[in-house]
């Protein structure tokens, strides 16, 4: 009866949850990353517990396809178009990084020189993400 309530009045509730996006009673980043450390403690308690991988467990694959289909492949579209400039935006940093490097020749394909290529922009792609 509960889960049927929730089904049956919570979508109607949209323009509520709009109204909280437009004026929340505190600071998203700021109140985010005021809890940094909560949510450190937080993530290595269940890690340490096993609670992460109890709840895949719980959850199952079953679930996961369930859901991906009835909710991700029609959300995919959209979500997809609206991330177009957030997507740009984080890539260029990396992109910039990979068109700098200077590439040795490629060599014939199984030439084990090519290797040097990848581990070239690996270094470069690993330190311009942790700086």
């Amino acid at each position: 009866e509960i889960a049927e309530k929730w089904a049956r009045v919570t979508p109607g509730r949209s323009s509520d949850y709009a109204a909280g996006i437009d004026k929340p009673k505190k600071d998203w980043e700021a109140s985010a990353a005021a809890a940094a450390d909560a949510w450190a403690d937080g993530v290595t308690a269940a890690a340490s517990e096993g609670r992460y991988e109890k709840g895949v467990k719980e959850a199952g694959t079953e679930k996961w396809r369930r859901k991906a289909k009835e909710l991700g492949v029609n959300r995919w579209p959209a979500g997809v178009s609206a991330a177009k400039d957030d997507y740009e935006k984080g890539f260029a940093p990396y992109r910039d990084v990979i068109e700098r490097i200077t590439l040795p020749p490629r060599r014939p394909k199984g030439d084990p020189a090519n290797i040097e290529r990848v581990r070239l922009i690996a270094m470069a792609l690993h330190e311009a993400k942790v700086k």
